[in-house]
């Protein structure tokens, strides 16, 4: 199990938390998380000096046979209606989430070659990139991984028309995804560790935010919109 990244805020443990909780309900692959105890023997090891060094840190476990999304590997991928269904769906839940660090420059995807499938990680910049004092906003048609080279992949082999007819078939999906996330906020909240000292009502005011009606709406609405826009560009 490697661990992740215990140096970074306590905020941004919890979205990274929830965001690996929530991705697991919508079905889409992700690393096995878990919370840890860093040995105190294996402080040393790690950069930081600003953390709490009894609290748990997040561990995901390690994957054996996939590879890193960059501009370099984007060729090993298959180009199959498989795959953009997957690319689609983790689209979608960015949207949803108002995940801002799958970008352009910044896939945050591994690829298993064996099993042909998208591996979603890195969930530090969801909710508006960890923002907690303000309502959450719609993402961009350039805040998302449909700008992304890998997006343009799939532009080139399929038509717009086979493009949009996947993304549209999602709706059910998108709704189903949402119900599941929402039965499992209460255990979920009690799973947070209060060493990271981020209080439940705090986390259940912003998650709450994700269920209404018109965040669900407004989401889906943007992510045709801007779907289309990237199909046209």
């Amino acid at each position: 199990m490697q661990i992740y990244a215990f140096f970074k805020s306590c905020i941004q443990l919890v979205c990274e938390f929830i965001g690996a909780r929530f991705i697991e309900k919508w079905g889409i692959r992700s690393p096995k998380m878990d919370l840890v105890i860093i040995k105190t023997a294996h402080w040393s090891n790690f950069l930081s000096t600003n953390c709490i060094r009894t609290a748990p840190a997040l561990g995901y476990m390690m994957l054996d046979g996939v590879a890193d999304i960059t501009q370099t590997t984007y060729n090993h991928i298959q180009l199959s209606k498989n795959v953009l269904e997957q690319l689609l769906k983790i689209a979608l839940f960015d949207f949803w989430i108002a995940n801002e660090d799958r970008t352009y420059n910044n896939a945050n995807l591994l690829y298993d070659v064996d099993s042909d499938e998208l591996v979603s990680i890195d969930y530090g910049g969801i909710f508006n990139t960890s923002t907690f004092e303000y309502p959450m906003s719609q993402l961009t048609m350039t805040d998302t991984i449909l700008y992304a080279e890998i997006f343009k992949q799939f532009k080139d082999k399929f038509s717009t028309n086979e493009i949009t007819s996947i993304a549209h078939s999602l709706k059910v999906y998108y709704v189903n995804s949402i119900k599941k996330c929402r039965n499992s906020v209460p255990g979920m909240l009690l799973d947070i560790p209060p060493e990271w000292k981020v209080g439940s009502e705090v986390v259940y005011e912003k998650v709450a935010q994700l269920f209404d009606e018109r965040w669900i709406n407004e989401v889906w609405g943007n992510f045709i919109e801007c779907l289309n826009d990237n199909l046209n560009e």
